[in-house]
């Protein structure tokens, strides 16, 4: 159901949050809230799944139409479509700035969503319909990740309706495959159109606000991300009839060994990320935990520190490498003793742990159990992005002005973007919204998948203001 908002939002910026001054000063002109719903309520309602359900080419053709309807010229703008994959196209749009010499910014959204049943959501919640209801925005991909996509194309459109010149062409992309599926857009336009992606640097997903009891905490600007890589253990045995049981088992020998991964604490390992992050964190919250995080950066030997801080799942992933056990399957026969179990472990590997080291380690955990290990696939290398001040500087000025006081904090990732990809291919990328959410409250790939209005249209202006400043534009 689509439901046109634009009284809707003239109220909620009169009567929800726009009391204070500041408040008001940060959602963009009720012109442009408006296109970015219309936008957005476009594209949650195209079905853009990886199956042969979704369509990510229906969904670029429909921003490449708002593109040339708005004035784009047609050579600036391209649907590129997998020659063997009709339904995977991708956009790349540019904006065109002055000849100054420097090379371009690159705006990333990917356009495709993850699976979602209707059955699998609220009675009244279609997650391929927009649906407003008290202060949210509802569908899938309204935060994972159409939400990025629909404010950067209505911010495409603003910045030319209101005459903008940057100093530096834009180029923005809208790819499929990023949540899976067998044809990754990023990797696509890296291996046939990397001229058209090419740029100094890239904003994409991966950062974003957090949000706690309705009070901002931080605006985290991702640099790096752990890399993804899992692991294969197989316990064999001759078996025989189940009526006479032995103690050597393969079950029980495979989950020895899955046991020993769970008792396991990879050494901790921070980085230039990291301990800017366990910092600032430490200062921020304050009490007991603030005081680990600072200890710890200090002192990464600081065995108390770190067996507080270890305690939160979210601080532990950033401390160490991790691994665990997603997958099991074992035996042949109700009356028969198990000639074969296997599981798969799923790592996740900071970003300067070397693929070896991590096979061997768990490899010395499954040997006393006879468990063998090999790796499923390969680590791919995903290199930080530097902790620039010419990133950061500009990324924490414009966060003052939409949200006085609130601190920017640098972070790595413990899953994956296709950050990672551009990263590879040279292209440092900085995953940075001001897209805030609950932390206590996470919908993304779940049900009922919403974002306030609130915080999608103050996103808006920050990214708005934001691109402004890389290209030229003035920060205030």
């Amino acid at each position: 159901m689509t439901i046109r908002l634009t009284a809707a939002i003239a109220a909620l910026l009169m009567f929800g949050f726009g009391a204070t001054q500041t408040a008001a000063q940060s959602m963009p002109p009720e012109r442009y809230t408006e296109l970015a719903r219309s936008i957005f309520a476009e594209l949650i309602e195209i079905n853009t799944v990886n199956s042969e359900l979704g369509n990510n080419t229906t969904a670029a053709r429909a921003m490449e139409r708002r593109l040339l309807d708005a004035g784009f010229p047609e050579e600036d703008v391209h649907v590129l479509i997998p020659a063997d994959s009709p339904t995977k196209g991708n956009l790349v749009a540019r904006y065109r700035g002055r000849d100054t010499g420097l090379e371009p910014i690159l705006l990333l959204a990917h356009i495709d969503v993850v699976e979602a049943l209707p059955e699998d959501w609220s009675s009244d919640l279609n997650p391929f319909e927009f649906l407003v209801r008290d202060g949210f925005y509802y569908g899938r991909g309204v935060t994972d990740d159409k939400d990025e996509a629909a404010i950067y194309t209505a911010n495409f459109i603003r910045m030319k309706e209101e005459g903008f010149v940057p100093n530096r062409d834009i180029i923005m992309a809208l790819t499929a495959d990023e949540e899976g599926g067998p044809r990754n857009g990023v990797a696509y336009l890296i291996e046939e159109h990397l001229d058209l992606i090419q740029a100094a640097f890239a904003l994409n997903e991966g950062g974003g606000g957090m949000e706690k009891d309705g009070k901002k905490i931080s605006n985290n600007v991702q640099l790096s991300e752990k890399k993804f890589l899992s692991f294969s253990f197989e316990a064999t045995n001759p078996g025989g009839h189940s009526s006479l049981p032995v103690r050597k088992n393969a079950i029980y020998d495979l989950s020895q060994a899955l046991l020993a991964v769970q008792n396991y604490d990879f050494p901790v390992m921070l980085n230039e990320v990291t301990v800017a992050f366990f910092g600032q964190t430490g200062e921020i919250i304050g009490g007991e935990m603030g005081s680990a995080l600072t200890r710890l950066v200090a002192n990464p030997a600081d065995a108390q520190a770190v067996a507080y801080a270890s305690q939160e799942a979210a601080y532990n992933a950033r401390l160490r490498t991790t691994c665990v056990a997603t997958l099991l399957e074992g035996g042949h026969a109700t009356n028969a003793l198990p000639q074969r179990a296997w599981a798969t472990v799923n790592c996740r590997l900071l970003p300067d742990h070397e693929a070896e080291d991590v096979h061997r380690r768990l490899q010395e955990l499954a040997e006393s159990f006879d468990v063998s290990v090999a790796m499923a696939g390969r680590a791919r290398n995903s290199p930080p992005s530097p902790l620039d001040d010419d990133i950061m500087g500009p990324i924490r000025s414009v966060t003052e002005q939409v949200w006085p006081g609130v601190p920017v904090l640098p972070v790595m990732l413990t899953g994956a973007t296709d950050g990672a990809r551009l990263r590879r291919a040279g292209i440092p990328t900085y995953g940075v919204s001001g897209l805030f959410g609950d932390m206590d409250d996470t919908r993304a790939h779940g049900q009922d998948e919403r974002i306030t209005i609130e915080n999608f249209h103050q996103g808006q202006e920050f990214l708005f203001r934001l691109v402004k400043a890389f290209s030229g534009g003035p920060i205030t």
